[in-house]
């Protein structure tokens, strides 16, 4: 009896060994290890019968058990991320101008010199001369509104001394409105002097396009200033003489009401600011950040030796190349140039922007400690041509609205009126700030700033639309109409123009 129990245990133990190891034996092949045990078969081993073991894994799993639309579909549901086709697009941007890289140099080898230039030593001196004399137009407009500020401190004083009568009152307002239109007078041919002079210099004597392009843009920005400092303080002195409800002036004025404003140190400030729109007092920062402004223009240094880079390397050579297939009309070569042409014309013009929008006028914002900063909003988001027009460049913008814009709406004008009348005067201004330098006044500004009312009238209901695809068409048309077509053929039509008058400004001094 006592063998039988010690030979049942030890059968029992045995059993469950051979349990074990073939557990174990099972584990180690499920894992993929090398490691097998193969002095037992599997089916003594595990001690159950091949016909009795069953997975535990059932097929009956229900995969598609709601609705569901592709990825790409209009009725999905859920939001679709295209990042991965945004690295794509990245990715073939840089292999295709790598590859531009690339035939470049081993075509033309590096066109980069330092000591080769094509300017003059009379265009320096020209030019230097020129951004000495055109703030003097500044000055003039100063001497004339502290004559009219001296005239109306003399009638405040009689004010505070008696009553008028009434017919008194209007007799001094008839006054002051010949007064107005008198130094109105001088101020519109102080600014039509100082562009015309500037334009003349430019266009006959400064042959060097970049050169007469500072120039000209030194000029046009005095100008705006002086009409915004003329028919704002106009504004102030009014409201001043007859105030009102409808009169009433912006908060941030009271700190410097009219005639307090008109001071040299007022005028130099507003000269300086990086802004086109007179106020007597702006928003300031509280201290200068002197690294702030460090940093800031060496962005500006940087990126502008970047653009010259490009430009002699790149910009150039697609130029040269072009003139005679412009000259025999060969359509096709010409659209092959302009689409070559458009995606260095495409750097250029965003390193500009960034160098002068963000980089340039923050730093001098910083140094003047001037607050307001917008100097633009997200245009490359535009869903319209309009948008963008409101977005890029907001020191423009702002200064069309308030001395253009606005008033032509308070004289009763419709809003097509007013907005061709601003496209008119900037399309002129274009045409001044191209066509001057360049010595070739071919119209071509002209006609592709006027050209943007109809492309801002197809593009508005896309802006409206509550579709997001309305927004991506707008934004579609807003980059072809200015960086696929319109900047390059600009660039393309105005260099064959130069060409087919000098050749180059080399040649022509050389002669």
């Amino acid at each position: 009896m006592k063998m039988d129990v010690t030979e049942k245990a030890s059968a029992s133990s045995s059993d469950v060994n051979i349990r074990g190891a073939a557990l174990s034996s099972s584990s180690e092949v499920m894992n993929g290890s090398s490691r097998t045990r193969t002095s037992l078969p599997t089916g003594e081993a595990s001690g159950v019968p091949k016909s009795k073991r069953r997975s535990k894994y059932r097929h009956v799993a229900a995969y598609h058990s709601k609705l569901q639309h592709s990825s790409l579909s209009r009725e999905s549901n859920v939001p679709t991320s295209f990042l991965g086709f945004r690295n794509l697009m990245v990715i073939v941007l840089v292999a295709m101008n790598l590859r531009l890289i690339i035939e470049n140099s081993m075509k033309y080898g590096v066109l980069i010199c330092i000591r080769c230039h094509d300017y003059r030593k009379q265009d320096v001196v020209l030019g230097s001369m020129l951004f000495i004399i055109v703030p003097c137009q500044l000055f003039i407009a100063y001497i004339l509104e502290l004559a009219v500020a001296r005239r109306v401190k003399e009638t405040v004083g009689r004010k505070k001394k008696k009553d008028k009568s009434a017919e008194e009152g209007e007799r001094e307002q008839r006054e002051f409105r010949t007064i107005w239109r008198f130094a109105l007078s001088f101020h519109i041919l102080n600014t039509l002097l100082n562009l015309a002079v500037t334009s003349y210099v430019v266009y006959y004597y400064i042959h060097h396009p970049g050169i007469g392009t500072l120039c000209e843009v030194h000029a046009i920005i005095v100008a705006l200033k002086n009409w915004s400092y003329a028919f704002t303080n106009r504004d102030l002195r009014e409201a001043m003489l007859n105030p009102s409800a409808e009169s009433a002036l912006p908060e941030i004025y009271s700190s410097c009401p009219y005639p307090r404003n008109i001071t040299l140190g007022n005028l130099v400030y507003f000269w300086l600011a990086p802004t086109l729109v007179y106020q007597p007092v702006y928003p300031r920062s509280p201290e200068i950040r002197w690294s702030f402004v460090g940093k800031r223009m060496f962005e500006f240094i940087s990126l502008s030796i970047f653009i010259w880079l490009l430009s002699a390397q790149y910009a150039a050579p697609v130029l040269r190349n072009s003139i005679d297939k412009i000259a025999v009309m060969d359509i096709a070569s010409i659209f092959e140039r302009v689409m070559k042409l458009s995606t260095i014309s495409l750097i250029i013009w965003l390193a500009g922007f960034f160098a002068l929008f963000q980089s340039f006028l923050n730093a001098l914002a910083e140094v003047l400690r001037f607050g307001d900063r917008e100097f633009y909003l997200d245009w490359w988001n535009s869903s319209s041509l309009g948008m963008y027009w409101r977005s890029w460049n907001r020191p423009v913008y702002l200064f069309m609205k308030r001395h253009v814009y606005s008033p032509l709406i308070g004289r009763g004008y419709s809003p097509l009126t007013a907005s061709t009348v601003v496209f008119l005067v900037s399309a002129l201004l274009h045409e001044l700030l191209v066509g001057i330098p360049t010595h070739n006044m071919i119209g071509v500004a002209l006609v592709g700033m006027l050209f943007q009312l109809p492309l801002i009238a197809i593009t508005a209901p896309l802006e409206k639309m509550k579709d997001p695809s309305g927004k991506v068409i707008g934004n579609s048309i807003f980059w072809v109409s200015f960086c696929v077509v319109g900047q390059p053929l600009g660039a393309l039509l105005y260099f064959f123009a130069w060409q087919a008058k000098y050749g180059s400004v080399s040649k022509m001094t050389q002669g």
